[in-house]
């Protein structure tokens, strides 16, 4: 039976209940396939090829086969399947954190239904259910997130007690438990049927499939994909797909041009009983165990359980070394811990016959999230990889959005938090990689609160300043690899408890980020912002300007020394960045993103700047460090430091200059502090960086000077109402939606990239608006704090979620923002959001099932923040949102 089961992808099987495929795709085939394992030649060329063919490479093959996309070749150097796939626990779960996630487990879910019906193949989908364990509060409550987030979806969820638990699966033993989460409709699958399913129907639309054909390297040209080579010789294409799984990797870096893709193998250990005496129903709901890292499920009568233990092992740091996955070596010292956690939970399991303990390869990555889009670096390469064990769950909606990008040139969902650009280089060194799957593989488990940062990997980019920050209490977080300070620990503070503290609740760092705004708002901070993406773009003519006009909204011919905030968009309007560009001259542009976009941004711009030699981008991110100067102070430390007037007259709002500040020439500094609060960017370059700190934070002492961080800046600029990209914005929202149609020049002159959807929008309405909201009955002290991704309420009915939210010492409140949108309550057709729509409505935020009274704004309560300022500090902070 155990053969049986981890021999599901025989080809002798797929053959058999698949004739249609065998003579569509095999017409050629020898009679003797053991004498001629490679009857049918491979084409000459092709539109796509898919590398790859488990979950990931035939799911993309249906889709884009679905889609209308021809011609398809799917290459898969062993057998169909035999991979990871092979070896898959068959669980498909919706309960995700992450909203993008969760949507393409429903979607997976969905298509795995019907795939059956659709193909003939028989994929063993079952609708069990699944229960997800909580043994304390914490846990309780990380579940009570995900059911608020899985109710609004519209996907059936209840939270329910240890005796509801015991009444849906007998064998379990509750004693331990304060809660769980019961999610109906999830199921369980056999994956490599499923992929045999989904290969069936594509090869019915035309795909060619070619077992036994190892890809070795891809062709490029000009920085775009023009064919592969095989062990089987070569396929001229525009489009190649890496789905190659845990040899995604090694496949990417085999190439002209490497493509960077950072995951990693671990050893997975799952077990195989024999049937229970009286077996298992088919139908008991799958079991997960967050707490005690297990999951279990029935298998064919008898159970299935696996984990995340504690101490993984990671597996081909040196490369690859074999073609389809064997089951690897038994270590049951190894698995021990999950055993012992098993029969914890269902002690009726003591005398259960083992039939095996199976080890398979599963790839990690470094944020656990999936990895999936285009090579900033090659055109036409995409990849699809990394699933971090739940490749069966997002298998189908995964392959959805990949196909979508590719024929419609963007997914129709945001899949930033997914996108292959969100790392950058840094992330491949395979040392980096192999620890930090060893962290990330037991996080699978770990309850996750707000604001937790990974161990592994660290202090990788630094700023010049980081040892002198470091030890003035900095407390570190990082951002794209690079370490950024979260606040600073004030001398005689407990560093221990305050670095392990870590909750739901209100934070023990509460009172010292209060004291840092507090600062910032009455006399002056230094925060250290060196990580922010900076570019450079020159000519020797107008071509620079004249690309900028094309590619950004606002109107970028100002006068020399004028700052710009402007969105970077796409065809439909939406944010692909939001930056700011400082005109340095005629013809050179300084352009500053934030720290994520390094990769996108230069990718983005390479694609669609004119291959002039006269034009030049540079990334210079690091050759500056980037000090912000916060406060009303502000302006009095820089006058003194630089001998030059710093008054609003001489250096108004959105003003950029090259200064001296102390000894060190060549400092930009720019009028602006990314928070609506009075001060300067001070940029820097970095061999003078410790100099200018130095005599910044002496000159400031008499103004009462302290260091500041990133949490101190999100509550000022939440307060402010200010949208950050890659948390509020991203592609799918526009300028009209958010209230920056003043960064928006629809009228000058020239055509930009975006402009017709912004017209159409300016229009006909927006269908939604970005909104901040001031929790009224919500008390800081006692209550659950609102993080991101909680569902907002309009008079009782679901209209969004929250993109953003901090406390705010000023109000004494939490804001949170985020996007209201307006359903038609008969149809659910998506109407127009007005002005009085959002204000004649009653609001709540939904806090892991709690619901909390918010008051809706769409300006920020500038009079408040201004009753302490001179008049001239509040001309200097004159503009709003940025």
């Amino acid at each position: 039976a155990a053969g049986m089961f981890l021999r599901l992808l025989s080809d002798v099987r797929w053959r058999a209940a698949n004739p249609k495929w065998r003579r569509m795709t095999c017409s050629q085939r020898s009679t003797s396939s053991t004498a001629e394992p490679h009857p049918v030649s491979l084409p000459a060329q092709a539109q796509v090829v898919i590398c790859g063919g488990g979950i990931m490479g035939t799911s993309v093959a249906y889709h884009l086969s679905k889609m209308g996309w021809k011609d398809i070749v799917l290459l898969e150097q062993g057998r169909l399947a035999a991979g990871t796939t092979r070896f898959c626990a068959g669980i498909v779960s919706t309960a995700r954190h992450l909203s993008i996630e969760l949507k393409m487990a429903d979607y997976s879910n969905k298509l795995y239904q019907q795939l059956e019906q659709e193909t003939g193949v028989k994929t063993g989908y079952v609708k069990t259910g699944s229960i997800s364990l909580a043994q304390t509060q914490d846990r309780l409550i990380s579940l009570k997130r995900i059911a608020s987030s899985l109710n609004v979806m519209g996907i059936p969820c209840e939270i329910i007690t240890p005796k509801q638990v015991a009444q849906l699966h007998p064998l379990i033993n509750i004693h331990d438990l304060v809660g769980a989460m019961y999610v109906p409709e999830d199921a369980l699958v056999s994956s490599a049927n499923v992929s045999l399913a989904l290969a069936t129907a594509a090869s019915w639309n035309g795909v060619q499939i070619h077992e036994r054909t190892s890809v070795s390297h891809v062709s490029v040209h000009k920085g775009h994909v023009t064919g592969v080579e095989t062990d089987r010789g070569q396929i001229q294409c525009q489009y190649f797909v890496n789905c190659a799984g845990q040899w995604a990797y090694e496949l990417g870096h085999s190439g002209e041009e490497p493509v960077n893709i950072p995951l990693h193998a671990c050893e997975h250990f799952y077990l195989l009983t024999h049937p229970l005496k009286e077996p298992l129903a088919g139908n008991l709901p799958t079991i997960v165990d967050p707490d005690g890292r297990i999951y279990i499920r029935n298998w064919q009568g008898g159970i299935l359980s696996g984990g995340f233990e504690k101490n993984p092992k990671p597996l081909f740091t040196e490369g690859r070394n074999q073609l389809e996955i064997q089951n690897l070596q038994e270590d049951w010292d190894h698995f021990e811990p999950l055993l012992s956690a098993l029969l914890r939970r269902m002690p009726d399991l003591e005398a259960l016959q083992i039939m095996q303990l199976v080890n398979c390869p599963e790839s990690f990555t470094p944020d656990m999230r999936c990895i999936m889009g285009e090579s900033p670096t090659v055109r036409g390469y995409f990849v699809l990889a990394g699933m971090n064990s739940a490749g069966i769950s997002y298998g189908g909606g995964a392959g959805k959005y990949l196909a979508e990008w590719m024929v419609d040139g963007y997914p129709s969902e945001n899949v930033w938090p997914l996108d292959l650009k969100r790392f950058g280089t840094l992330q491949s060194s395979r040392t980096f990689l192999r620890h930090r799957v060893m962290e990330v593989m037991p996080l699978m488990c770990d309850l996750k609160v707000p604001r937790w940062d990974f161990q592994t990997g660290r202090q990788l980019r630094t700023s010049p300043l980081y040892d002198r920050l470091d030890a003035q209490g900095a407390r570190w977080m990082e951002k794209h690899g690079f370490e950024r300070v979260k606040y600073f620990v004030p001398p005689g503070k407990d560093l221990l408890d305050l670095d392990q503290s870590k909750t739901f609740y209100k934070p023990d760092w509460f009172d010292i980020v209060g004291s840092e705004v507090k600062c910032c708002k009455e006399a002056v901070c230094v925060i250290d912002m060196s990580s922010f993406t900076k570019f450079e773009i020159s000519s020797t003519g107008d071509q620079a300007l004249d690309s900028l006009q094309y590619l950004f909204s606002n109107d970028l011919d100002v006068p020399v020394g004028h700052v710009v905030h402007t969105g970077m968009l796409n065809e439909k309007g939406g944010y692909e960045n939001d930056c700011s560009i400082a005109r340095l001259s005629k013809r050179s542009f300084f352009m500053i993103s934030p720290t994520d976009q390094q990769v996108h941004c230069w990718a983005w711009l390479k694609n669609r700047l004119p291959d002039d030699s006269n034009l030049t981008m540079e990334d210079v991110t690091w050759k500056y460090t980037a000090l912000n100067l916060i406060g009303p102070r502000a302006v009095d430390v820089l006058s003194e430091l630089s001998y030059a007037p710093i008054t609003p007259e001489h250096f108004p709002s959105l003003f950029c200059k090259e200064m001296s500040v102390g000894y060190a020439n060549g400092i930009r500094v720019m009028s602006i502090t990314h928070t609506g609060e009075p001060g300067f960017m001070l940029y820097i370059p970095i061999e003078y960086a410790l100099h200018v700190y130095n005599e910044v934070m002496n000159m400031g002492q008499k103004y009462g000077i302290r260091n500041a961080g990133y949490y101190a800046l999100r509550s000022l600029r939440v307060e402010k109402f200010f949208a950050f990209w890659g948390q509020d914005l991203d592609a799918f929202t526009t300028p009209m939606e958010c209230g920056r149609e003043f960064q928006v020049k629809l009228e000058k002159g020239m055509q930009f990239v975006g402009q017709e959807a912004l017209l159409e929008q300016k229009q006909n309405g927006v269908y939604k608006r970005f909104t901040m909201f001031i929790l009224e009955d919500h008390d800081t002290d006692m209550d659950l704090w609102p993080w991101w991704g909680e569902p907002i309420f309009r008079n009782g009915r679901y209209v969004g979620k929250t993109t953003s939210s901090a406390y705010s010492y000023t109000l004494e409140r939490h804001v949170c923002l985020g996007f209201v949108q307006h359903f038609d309550e008969k149809t659910g057709e998506e109407l127009v959001v007005t002005t009085d729509f959002i204000n004649q409505g009653e609001y709540e935020i939904d806090i892991a099932g709690q619901r909390f009274q918010a008051k809706a704004k769409l300006y920020p309560f500038s009079s408040l923040f201004t009753h302490r300022r001179r008049k001239d500090e509040v001309e200097l902070s004159g503009y709003q949102r940025e």
